[in-house]
Parts: structure tokens; C-alpha cells; sequence
């Protein structure tokens, strides 16, 4: 009984420990979306609108996330797969808006986006490492982890189209990472919807294990 004891004693706080840090990151997502969505839609910049779209869809998640942390193992694989279902359908919005884009034929302002790409890009690898120390505890916590590692990749996409823009003058560079962008969370949320529906088939108690599908 007492190893029982310490045992519920230690998932609880590992449980604390989780939530915790989620409320961080999701105050962070929240906080750069409604900067990085003011900036992009002053800098007519779709992928500047596209990652800040990206970073509601992570506070999104990781309310979901606080949602389920204490909750059971399918409960954890039904979240995951809600947030794989977030990053396929942000990864189609942003492919709208590079088309939108093309269309209307207006090149962004390089000093916004590079300056507010900056600025997101040292608030994702803030929350990539506190999600790190936590992506193997289970399924909901690794697709957490990997949203915030697919924010990365956006953020450097940003700041390169906007040096891109910079040299050239022309709009397609920018139009070129938003595709780019919407390919790769298309991808991931394969991936993620691929894993929630493994961990959702299995037993409880092998629920907190990891697929390999989106590594």
C-alpha cells in the first residue's frame, strides 16, 4: 500500500508538473498570435498570417491539453487526434491564403516580417524546451512537442522569405514558404492522426507509449 501511495504521489506531480508548463506555453501562443496576425495582416505577408494562425492552433491545443493531462490514455489519443485535425486544417488555410495572395499580387513589408518572424521564433524555442523535457511522457505531450518543433521550422521559413523579398522584390518568395508551411503541417497531422488512432486501438496501459509515425 505504501508503494501505492508513492506512486500516486509521483504521477500527480509529474501531472503538475505538466500542467504547469502548458499554461506557459499556452500563454505564449496566445500572446504571439494576436502580434504575429496584426503584424502579417499590416504586412500583407501570408506566411507570416499563416504561422500566426499556427500559434492559435497551438494555444488551442495546449488548452486541450490541459484538458486531458490528468485524464485517461484514450482520452489523451481523442486530443491528439483533435490537434492533428487543427494542423491539417491550418496546413489547407495557409495554402488558401498563398493563393489569395498570388492573386491579389501585393508584395509584403520586409521590415515587419522579418522583425515580428524574429520575435516568434525566440518565443517557440522558449516553449520547445519546456515541452521537451515532458515529449515522452505520452501521446498527448509528444503531439504537443511536435507542434511547437513544426513552429520552428515555420518561423526560420519567415525569416527567410522576407530576406528573400529583401533581395528580389517580388511576392513569390513569400507566397513560396506559405506553401511550404502548409505542406509540412499536412504532413504532421498525417502523422498525428496516424498515432491517435494506434494509441486509441490499444490497451490503456500501453497508451502512454509514443508511436513512431511522426518522429
Amino acid at each position: 500500500m505504501p508503494c501505492c501511495n508513492e506512486n500516486d504521489a509521483h504521477l500527480q506531480h509529474a501531472r503538475g508538473r505538466q500542467a504547469r508548463m502548458l499554461w506557459i506555453v499556452l500563454a505564449i501562443n496566445a500572446g504571439m498570435f494576436a502580434v504575429e496576425f496584426g503584424a502579417g495582416w499590416l504586412a500583407s505577408s501570408t506566411a507570416l498570417m499563416g504561422d500566426s494562425l499556427d500559434m492559435l492552433g497551438d494555444a488551442l491545443v495546449y488548452g486541450l491539453s490541459l484538458f486531458v493531462v490528468a485524464r485517461s490514455g484514450h482520452w489523451k489519443a481523442l486530443s491528439a487526434g483533435v490537434k492533428g485535425l487543427f494542423m491539417l486544417g491550418f496546413g489547407l488555410l495557409v495554402l488558401g491564403e498563398a493563393a489569395a495572395e498570388a492573386i491579389a499580387g501585393q508584395a509584403p513589408q520586409v521590415g515587419v516580417m522579418a522583425a515580428v518572424g524574429g520575435l516568434a521564433l525566440i518565443a517557440n524555442l522558449v516553449c520547445l524546451a519546456l515541452l521537451t523535457r515532458h515529449r515522452d511522457d505520452d501521446v498527448n505531450m509528444r503531439s504537443s512537442w511536435i507542434c511547437s518543433r513544426n513552429d520552428l521550422f515555420a518561423n526560420v521559413g519567415v525569416l527567410g522569405a522576407a530576406a528573400l523579398v529583401a533581395l528580389s522584390g517580388s511576392l513569390w518568395p513569400d507566397i513560396a514558404v506559405g506553401i511550404i508551411i502548409a505542406g509540412l503541417f499536412l504532413h504532421s497531422a498525417i502523422g498525428v492522426l496516424r498515432d491517435a488512432r494506434a494509441n486509441w486501438s490499444q490497451p490503456t496501459a500501453s497508451l502512454s507509449e509514443p508511436q513512431a509515425g511522426y518522429r
